[in-house]
């Protein structure tokens, strides 16, 4: 494991991002059962769309800051994508393997997003971001980001969160893929403003996303619960659904993402380093939750 530095930054506390060789043993010892979250329908297919979409998004996040990877100075940015880019590929490593699970197990909407390298899809992929502006390739990454850190943050520091019922080695991946979100939350950020990336760039590809994802992931959640003849009992998906927008990982969700289309917004100007120290101790401390799965 690479030990966290401390840098300075916009708050100067940001550490380079550690870079955690991992392995999480789904299905074992005990078997997943197949609505994993305790028998919610609805939300067991919202945490496998979210897992499913992982690896080829963090994948796409990689390949857009290495397109200007070399044109990065600062040596401690340099230090800081580097570890952005050794934590995603993780990630997307071990929700490969979960994705893996999920589609064993019934779940074959997760098949579309799991597709091989050098992939018909993969290919189609990369033709659009090959003609896509690098700039707003690069800003669509920075808004994911902050997507996915503000999910984070809500993650960690909920109650309520932490006591949904699920499987235990689903919460840990979540967990620890949620604390080293909240590590790199700024990289990207931090490597468009250094490239001279415009504020009319950044906010507006953050609009567009804002308009558009959680419609798209409703639109997914549905399809891959038509896709399991197990979860078709619609009272209670309509009830379970309802439930996930009025809970505490989405209520009031895009409220705190508006925060980004502010000029002059920057990541760390939400300080979650005590609760990244919180869970860092939690998790990787010495009897933490998951020391037994470092590599």
């Amino acid at each position: 494991m690479v030990a966290s530095q401390a840098v300075s930054t916009k708050n100067g506390h940001t550490p380079y991002p550690a870079v955690r060789r991992i392995r999480f043993r789904f299905g074992d010892p005990e078997p997943m059962n197949h609505h994993f979250v305790e028998g919610d329908i609805a939300f067991s297919h919202f945490v496998a769309v979210l897992s499913a979409a992982f690896p080829p998004g963090e994948e796409s996040f990689i390949r857009s800051v290495r397109r200007f990877a070399d044109r990065v100075t600062d040596p401690v940015l340099k230090k800081r994508v580097a570890g952005f880019i050794g934590q995603e590929s993780v990630h997307g490593q071990e929700h490969r393997r979960l994705n893996e699970k999920l589609i064993d197990m019934g779940y074959p909407f997760v098949r579309l997003f799991t597709f091989g390298h050098d992939s018909r899809r993969e290919r189609f992929v990369l033709r659009i971001e090959n003609r896509a502006p690098a700039l707003a390739h690069l800003a669509m990454t920075a808004a994911a980001e902050h997507y996915t850190a503000t999910l984070a943050q809500r993650v960690l520091s909920s109650p309520e969160i932490q006591a949904i019922p699920e499987d235990p080695e689903v919460r840990n991946l979540f967990n620890w893929h949620a604390v080293e979100e909240l590590e790199h939350k700024s990289v990207a950020f931090d490597v468009y403003r250094a490239m001279g990336g415009p504020e009319w760039l950044r906010i507006g590809v953050m609009a567009a996303m804002y308009g558009l994802t959680i419609p798209m992931v409703t639109v997914g959640v549905l399809m891959s619960i038509a896709t399991d003849p197990s979860g078709w009992h619609p009272i209670q998906v309509a009830r379970e659904t309802i439930g996930i927008y009025r809970g505490p990982l989405v209520k009031g969700l895009m409220a705190d993402l508006r925060s980004y289309l502010r000029p002059g917004f920057h990541p760390d100007d939400i300080d979650t380093e005590a609760l990244v120290q919180q869970w860092r101790q939690e998790l990787f401390g010495d009897d933490g939750a998951l020391v037994g799965h470092l590599k």
